[in-house]
């Protein structure tokens, strides 16, 4: 056993912050732990648009999955995202599968995320196995039409049969990768319900199901890659553009439910700098099991978002008004639900949250940033693969 926790332990560090499909998988979850398995987790990304920052939240949880003793393979789905994205040509959904792995190992390191505990997977690899494409024709046999409009709204309203295919792909996935747990965002349920009714047809497991928020844009909705740029941070996002797109943000003072700033909070900031608590803990206890991190979870180099003299436990620090004599106050916050009571409360102004959290976002981005800058495939594949981006330069 990789950890030293208890069932009921990662349990709860397994779930937090998720949503689980149904009370099936909270059951599931629970025997499969008691029976002393190391869970093996799926998480897949569709290599579409460019990601930006909301991918950040699946991103770090991955480092719960690991402390728990799992690991997590992370799959490319790149025939999915040329099925669902059928006017782009196989080729770029190659370029642009480049470019998702390189930019999730680099966010992956950023969040101090060990790179040995999730392996990467790309779906058009396995889908030569002559076997998997039985089981395709199997699922293509079961599923009618309507079940697979039902899974989501980037299928339902296409008037092509290639969308229609991408669910049934998605979930075959989970067998052929030996996975138990699917993990996804909130979108992804009609989904994991199709791989729940269909695949014990085909003779196989049904897999345990989990959920993440989705972040929110800046000014109101969810944060897509097909809309305006000024309603989402992107990861190569420089400095100056963070700041402009954050101070542009809704974030009124007293305002919790319209706003585009606690989210980021609430889902990364927070999150990752308990990441770094959690990491410098184990440094300064002189950690003695030889890992690079509490039962193997990734460096996590820098400091929490804390400023200096902070009080211990600390995560995020906010400037506090400040007189003529006392010019480097702070609130000092331990939990996310804090600082919202304080914001709720207009104990801070947006102008001070945003100047924080613009400050943090940048730290976390800078080493992303940094790698792609030194990067020639990485680059190569941004250009090959996002070409309408570069007609510009």
């Amino acid at each position: 056993m990789a950890t030293s926790l208890g069932v009921e332990q990662r349990y709860s560090l397994i779930t937090r912050r998720l949503e689980l499909q149904n009370g099936w998988s909270a059951q599931e979850l629970q025997k499969r732990l008691h029976e002393g398995r190391d869970i093996k987790y799926h998480w897949v990304t569709a290599p579409t648009g460019k990601p930006h920052i909301g991918y950040f939240i699946p991103l770090i949880k991955f480092a719960d999955f690991i402390r728990a003793g799992g690991q997590v393979t992370v799959e490319f789905i790149d025939v999915y995202a040329f099925l669902v994205n059928y006017k782009f040509p196989w080729d770029q959904v190659q370029h642009r599968t480049t470019y998702y792995r390189s930019l999730i190992t680099a966010a992956l390191t950023a969040v101090g995320v060990p790179l040995s505990k999730v392996p990467m997977a790309q779906m058009s690899h396995y889908q030569t196995n002559p076997q998997f494409n039985v089981d395709f024709w199997k699922m293509c046999a079961l599923c009618s039409q309507q079940d697979c409009r039902d899974t989501g709204a980037e299928v339902s309203g296409s008037s092509m049969l290639s969308p229609l295919l991408t669910p049934i792909l998605q979930e075959l996935g989970e067998e052929y990768l030996d996975v138990d747990v699917q993990v996804g965002g909130l979108d992804q349920r009609g989904i994991f319900n199709m791989g729940e009714q269909f695949l014990p047809q085909l003779g196989y497991e049904k897999r345990v199901h989990l959920m993440n928020e989705m972040l929110p844009s800046l000014t109101g909705g969810k944060m897509s890659s097909s809309h305006p740029a000024h309603t989402k941070i992107m990861f190569l996002d420089d400095p100056d553009t963070v700041r402009d797109k954050i101070a542009g943000a809704l974030c009124q003072a007293g305002n919790i439910e319209q706003n585009g700033i606690l989210p980021i909070l609430k889902h990364i900031l927070f999150p990752v700098s308990e990441l770094r608590s959690v990491h410098l803990q184990e440094v300064e206890g002189k950690k003695t099991d030889g890992t690079n991190g509490i039962n193997g979870v990734g460096h996590g180099s820098k400091r929490p978002f804390a400023a200096e003299g902070a009080p211990e436990g600390t995560l995020f620090s906010v400037a506090a008004p400040t007189s003529e004599c006392n010019s480097n106050a702070y609130i000092h916050y331990q939990t996310y639900e804090a600082l919202e009571q304080d914001f709720l409360q207009q104990r801070m102004t947006s102008e001070v949250l945003k100047d924080a959290v613009t400050a943090a976002l940048n730290d976390v981005l800078t080493p992303i940033r940094e790698v792609y800058a030194n990067h020639q495939e990485w680059q190569d594949s941004d250009r090959l693969g996002y070409p309408e981006d570069w007609l510009a330069v």
